[in-house]
């Protein structure tokens, strides 16, 4: 078996053969950065910096514990050695998970400060990752069927176009390769916003790819060290259960499950956070195979 750093040599250079190409797309997305994405770049540079609950990198896993953390859904036989792609999925915590499990990974994020700590997580675990700067819209540095995983974090939700993404997806997963998509629920996204009685009400357009614009346009949490921090949040889409569902098929994708999950906390506060979590699940998860 080659060692750490040799395998992560090796994947780097068959995911990302051209370094230099690496600098040429990275500065032109700078250079014409789409107003939208350049928006939620900085609401996500914030975000971070002010250690949101995403941001805070995962230093306490054991192999059982990322395993977990990663596939929940029982998905994954094999992870080592295996090429993942983190995609939009940065923080220092789904990267050092697949790790520490021995895959070859790399991320691929917008954010500057997530990637840091991507690369602090892997200092933290003694393990080598790959962190590349740029947009999940654009995934053409990536050589095609480069990756046995795309793991995406629940970001998609974050860019107007579903459909983009997705085809880049599939054009750099392997045949026999597996995705991870968690998305907002599109039929509930946004009505969290919206407490009415003892239920929620559901009252924007259900238009594919609309901005879903809420009432409040911070997001309130608390951090690592306790204290309450009131952030703007970055724009978000709704992307219909038929437009994910369909693009992974007509890319070429199998469907092997979904999951919802709903809130369990007994006699949450109406009106609440946790209220809406018991009423209506608000997020999704997909796992399909290439074939």
């Amino acid at each position: 078996m080659l060692p750490a750093d040799a395998r992560a040599a090796e994947a780097s250079a068959v995911i990302w053969p051209n370094r230099a190409r690496q600098s040429e797309v990275l500065a032109a997305i700078m250079k014409s950065m789409d107003p939208v994405i350049a928006f939620n770049k900085e609401r996500w540079e914030e975000l971070s910096a002010s250690n949101v609950e995403y941001s805070v990198p995962w230093l306490d896993l054991s192999k059982e514990t990322a395993r977990q953390m990663i596939d929940p859904e029982g998905q994954l036989e094999i992870i080592e050695h295996t090429k993942v792609l983190c995609l939009a999925a940065s923080g220092g915590q789904q990267s050092a998970a697949f790790g520490i499990l021995g895959a070859n990974v790399t991320v691929f994020d917008l954010s500057e400060n997530q990637l840091a700590k991507d690369r602090l997580a892997a200092a933290h675990y003694r393990i080598n990752i790959e962190t590349i700067q740029g947009d999940m819209q654009d995934l053409s540095a990536f050589t095609p069927e480069s990756f046995d995983v795309v793991w995406l974090a629940h970001s998609i939700n974050f860019v107007p176009s579903a459909s983009t993404v997705i085809g880049g997806i599939a054009r750099i997963c392997k045949v026999g390769g597996r995705v991870r998509i968690n998305f907002t629920n599109p039929y509930v996204h946004g009505a969290w916003d919206c407490p009415s009685g003892s239920g929620f009400l559901i009252s924007q357009p259900y238009i594919d790819g609309n901005e879903i614009r809420p009432m409040d346009p911070y997001w309130t949490f608390t951090d690592p060290d306790g204290n309450c921090r009131k952030i703007e949040g970055p724009k978000e889409y709704r992307h219909s259960l038929s437009t994910i569902i369909n693009n992974l098929i007509a890319n070429g994708f199998r469907l092997k499950g979904l999951w919802e999950k709903i809130g369990t906390e007994p006699n949450p506060e109406v009106g609440s956070w946790e209220h809406f979590k018991t009423i209506a699940p608000p997020w999704l998860t997909i796992w399909a195979q290439k074939h």
